[in-house]
């Protein structure tokens, strides 16, 4: 039997002319799909640009309606409901994305950081934590690590944050070195509350190896030798302190003053504070070197030596704490005042977020910065 080719001539046109009409009937359905997402896509683009999140909101959740697989227009309305405060619905959209099968794993990764991020905004710091650890190995790791290190500061669960600070520094991301003595000072702090003074001991000498120049680990060991009794360990340390991080003195001139008193060491400790004044002027250390001098009139002179450094409300309250007044009955109520009206003056305040307190803070309570504030008391009118 031969094969009629006829009909493959005439099949030709006629595959031709269906492909050219399916071909057509695609391009008409692309362009109306075409004019409905962009349009509503770019009118919510238009939205934000001025500042109208609201309606920016209602044109993307049209967007998403008209294309519910566009993973683009999930994450930037998800985003859209976390920077508004609202973060229910920022979840439901990132777990959608999440639940979706047809997701690369790149925007897989990018809906996991997003989620973590509206649970960290939250403020709820567990379901935050299971999805930061999720992101070990991605590419949104770094990040990952610095919120979890947020976390557990936060939370002052020090042992994880000296893991995460560890794997950080292990990192190109810098050294965590002087976080990571930190937090072996808190860790020390909360091992002498509970009577463990040997595990403080051990912790705070970690600390000085790991962060010499910082002066906290020197000023909390000094202080746990001084309440064992050993102040002659508890003198050295302080001397260390004046080598390695003098700016830190003024912290532990009360501290010094009662070491030396403690172990007879009152011309080496007076020395050292007279040195320490000479750098950097302060009332804390001027009360420490006031504390040690035997002679009362040279002590009192110290103030007058402050004062003309710089005006000092306190350092004139207590200089005249010591003089006789004409009308001496009073003195007890003038002085009561003066001390009333100097208390608040003297106070410590963050560079970084400007949280005042009468206490001096390693960690502010305020912005959660570490170091940031002074060393001395500041003294303003």
């Amino acid at each position: 039997m031969e094969f009629d080719f006829t009909w493959v001539l005439l099949g030709f046109p006629i595959a031709f002319t269906l492909g050219w009409l399916a071909s057509r009937l695609d391009l008409r359905q692309l362009r109306i799909e075409n004019r409905q997402a962009p349009k509503a896509y770019f009118k919510g683009l238009n939205f934000l640009l001025n500042e109208q999140q609201d309606q920016a909101i209602d044109a993307f959740i049209e967007a998403v309606q008209n294309d519910p697989d566009t993973s683009e227009l999930h994450f930037a309305l998800g985003n859209l409901f976390r920077r508004r405060g609202e973060y229910e619905r920022a979840v439901r959209v990132h777990e959608h994305l999440m639940s979706r099968g047809d997701l690369t794993q790149p925007e897989r990764d990018r809906a996991q950081h997003a989620l973590a991020l509206d649970f960290l905004k939250a403020g709820l710091l567990d379901r935050a934590e299971a999805a930061l650890r999720k992101l070990e190995g991605t590419p949104f790791e770094e990040e990952a690590r610095l919120a979890l290190l947020s976390i557990y500061e936060r939370s002052r669960d020090w042992a994880n944050a000296t893991e995460i600070a560890a794997r950080l520094g292990s990192s190109s991301h810098g050294s965590f070195s002087t976080r990571q003595a930190h937090y072996l000072c808190e860790q020390a702090g909360a091992a002498v509350a509970a009577g463990d003074t040997t595990h403080a001991l051990g912790a705070l000498q970690e600390a000085i190896a790991m962060a010499p120049a910082l002066a906290r680990p020197l000023i909390d060991l000094a202080k746990l030798q001084n309440q064992l009794g050993r102040h002659q360990e508890a003198l050295q340390t302080l001397l260390k302190l004046e080598k390695t991080a003098p700016q830190g003195l003024p912290l532990a001139a009360g501290l010094l003053a009662n070491i030396a008193q403690a172990s007879g060491q009152e011309a080496t400790a007076l020395e050292l504070l007279k040195t320490s004044y000479a750098n950097v002027p302060s009332i804390d250390v001027i009360e420490a070197i006031v504390k040690l001098e035997k002679d009362p009139a040279s002590a009192r002179q110290w103030y007058v030596k402050h004062l003309e450094r710089q005006a000092s409300l306190v350092a004139a309250g207590k200089w005249i704490a010591g003089e006789k007044l004409q009308d001496e009955q009073h003195h007890a109520l003038v002085q009561r005042a003066l001390d009333q009206a100097t208390k608040p003056l003297m106070r410590y305040r963050c560079a970084a977020c400007g949280f005042e307190a009468t206490q001096h803070f390693w960690h502010c309570p305020g912005c959660q910065a570490w170091d940031s504030y002074p060393t001395r008391r500041i003294e303003e009118l």
